[in-house]
């Protein structure tokens, strides 16, 4: 399995070697974004851009924010809106192009990519990143969340990013303002990323102890090396 081209309709439907439920699916936000927004990391009209299954964006609609979620998969969409009308939260989920954006030009006050930016080869980063600009009002703020270098070599992620990657991509139309390590939460045990790193590796036998520098959470869930970005847009 190339995890460089993964169909992440594909996945939302089960039809992928490591099992149904996506390793993002935590059945609820991100830890890092929830402490985001206790930090004050977003006002006004809030995108949520490659939102998934969600979570993050029900999450800060339920913190009182006004907020839109797009996704190329219609069927983590379709789940999406279904567990957003099951709780009562009041907002948007749709199907976008995140290379593109169009039809949002300048509505956005703060942007939250919570594991996108590592999906998108370089040519695609800097057409996303001239979306973003493209879909935000001035003074908005962008929040990037993405695996770093730090990952280790036989985890099965896209692409690993760099903090000049992100200073040289990023900061083409924004001003960065914080670029600092932080970890993502994963759904899987350490039983189950191994499991996982065998189903798509294309070793017969994948290391296992490459993978023992990943700490894991008070559930046992894997935590994994991020970058967490905040820039404003001039």
């Amino acid at each position: 399995m190339d995890v460089t081209d993964v169909d992440f309709e594909e996945m939302y439907q089960g039809k992928t070697p490591i099992g149904e439920k996506v390793p993002w699916d935590i059945a609820g936000p991100q830890p890092a974004v929830v402490a985001l927004e206790a930090d004050g990391g977003f006002h006004g009209e809030v995108l949520d851009i490659g939102c998934g299954l969600g979570e993050n964006a029900m999450f800060l609609a339920s913190r009182g924010h006004r907020v839109t979620g797009l996704d190329g998969a219609p069927t983590a969409l379709a789940r999406a809106r279904e567990t957003a009308a099951k709780r009562g939260l009041d907002l948007t989920f749709a199907q976008a192009d995140a290379t593109r954006l169009e039809g949002y030009e300048g509505r956005f006050d703060a942007v939250l990519d919570s594991a996108l930016y590592h999906c998108l080869d370089e040519e695609q980063r800097h057409a996303y990143v001239a979306a973003l600009v493209r879909a935000t009002k001035p003074g908005a703020r962008l929040n990037i969340f993405c695996f770093s270098d730090e990952v280790p070599a036989n985890f099965p992620v896209p692409y690993r990013i760099t903090e000049q990657n992100l200073r040289e991509t990023v900061g083409n139309g924004w001003t960065i303002s914080v670029l600092e390590p932080a970890v993502y939460t994963t759904a899987m045990s350490r039983e189950g990323l191994i499991a996982a790193v065998s189903a798509v590796s294309e070793e017969e036998k994948p290391d296992p102890t490459a993978l023992d520098a990943l700490d894991v959470d008070e559930q046992g869930r894997v935590l994994v090396p991020m970058w967490r970005l905040a820039a404003d847009r001039a």
